[in-house]
């Protein structure tokens, strides 16, 4: 499966492109790049000479010479995203960009923050951080896949309602444009549609997003968006880019922590504060400002997408190729693992799930108290302890999960997978299916 003949310039995809450019230890499947990611040696040595650069005249570099190179960074990103350079900034992850947005907004007594059950763990801690510190309350819309996107999309507009019919307001809805456990591609478009008809602010957590599925955000117009380009575009970790439309910038008045770019109310009595990083140059807006510098940390991964963005175009031939390649091989892995497993892959009456390089294969264990099977207090340990032998004893990265009470792992495409890559990892599953079955795991426990 190494050459489609899709997208593939200088290398064909596969152990090919993985070879040439990539840095994996030789014995390593990676079937999880959605987790983490990672990125190419031509990236690499970007990221290396962005890092020298920073050594070798440190203030020099943090004053003079990082932040034009920022703005280049931040030019290529908008463009890709075919959105205003002043509408886009970097942190180092979705995460930090939706806790910017959650802890910006001001909540009075009623208010609710609305997301969906299969949030992202981070993200469901800090609202319900966020409920035990301010007036704000927050839904919980549960969802069990599969099901249709018509449907998810009317639990949704019927979890506004509820709020509404008792006299409260969602102050915001936060979710995803592909959430993380199980691995499914969310009708998020019409999510945001919902929220415009609501009048509902939308925080899309678009952490599986850029690079992964086509996103057209200036269509789109989410009120909030962030990604992860360390996910999927082969930037180095920590690299996302956080989108707030003009329209809403006012609302973000400081960056987490809260560093040089806040501009703070006057106050009587009270002085100027310098900003001791503040050089003469092009104006830029306060938004911009904002997360220009946010306190000291290795910045050398903002400055590598154009890199990755060149690789992508130079070396893959392009963004529809590897989309493409990506996709398909999710969906072909995906089918021969649940074929090898006699399971099935998640998936819904309008094939919408999988549209996307992740798929989720049922495992063949079944949750109750009969002979052979998982009893429920023990079906997370079932899961951490496959995934840590899948690791640890066959150098194999899958993860194992429970959603709607089954056993599911999420396979991610890529372009340094072949589907031999997701063969093998089938048959390491079934062999650890059949050891949990009887029991393994439980010995494994009493000798730690």
């Amino acid at each position: 499966m190494g050459d489609t003949g899709v997208g593939s310039s200088t290398c064909p995809f596969g152990r090919p492109i993985r070879d040439a450019h990539f840095l994996f230890a030789p014995t390593y499947t990676p079937l999880n790049h959605g987790a983490f990611g990672t990125y190419p040696k031509s990236v690499q040595k970007r990221l290396h000479e962005c890092q020298a650069l920073s050594e070798a005249r440190p203030d020099y570099f943090v004053r003079y010479q990082y932040p034009p190179m920022l703005d280049k960074s931040r030019a290529a990103m908008a463009q890709f995203l075919g959105l205003p350079v002043d509408e886009v900034v970097f942190v180092p992850n979705a995460t930090t960009a939706i806790n910017v947005v959650l802890s910006n907004l001001r909540y009075k007594k009623g208010d609710v923050i609305l997301h969906l059950s299969t949030v992202y763990g981070a993200v469901e801690k800090t609202i319900q951080y966020l409920c035990e510190t301010t007036e704000v309350d927050d839904i919980n819309v549960a969802v069990q896949y599969p099901i249709d996107d018509g449907f998810l999309v009317s639990l949704f507009r019927a979890g506004i309602q509820s709020v509404k019919s008792q006299g409260k307001t969602v102050k915001i809805a936060v979710f995803d444009t592909i959430s993380s456990l199980p691995g499914v591609r969310v009708p998020w478009e019409r999510l945001v549609e919902v929220c415009k008809d609501e009048g509902v602010l939308s925080m899309v957590d678009g952490a599986h997003g850029v690079g992964h599925i086509g996103l057209d955000l200036a269509k789109v117009q989410p009120d909030f968006f962030a990604s992860n380009c360390h996910k999927w575009l082969y930037v180095p970790r920590g690299c996302a880019v956080f989108h707030v439309p003009k329209r809403n910038q006012h609302l973000i008045r400081t960056s987490l922590p809260t560093s040089h770019g806040f501009d703070p109310l006057p106050r009587e009595g009270g002085q100027e504060i310098v900003n001791p990083l503040m050089i003469a140059g092009p104006s830029k807006s306060n938004f911009v400002m904002l997360f220009e510098f946010v306190a000291t940390l290795d910045v050398s991964p903002y400055l590598c997408i154009e890199e990755a963005l060149k690789f992508r175009r130079d070396v893959c031939g392009g963004e529809e190729g590897i989309v493409t390649y990506c996709e398909r091989l999710s969906n072909e892995g995906g089918d021969k693992i649940a074929e090898i497993l006699s399971t099935e892959v998640m998936e819904n009456g309008e094939k919408s799930l999988a549209r996307c390089a992740m798929t989720n294969v049922r495992l063949p264990l079944i949750i109750g108290d009969g002979p052979g099977e998982i009893p429920r207090k023990n079906t997370l340990a079932v899961a951490i302890w496959m995934t840590e032998i899948l690791a640890k004893v066959h150098d194999v990265y899958l993860p194992a999960f429970i959603h709607a009470d089954a056993f599911w792992v999420r396979l991610s495409g890529q372009i340094y997978l072949e589907l031999e890559d997701c063969i093998r990892g089938a048959r390491i599953l079934r062999d650890l299916c059949e050891r949990a079955r009887g029991g393994e795991y439980l010995k494994d426990q009493k000798r730690e």
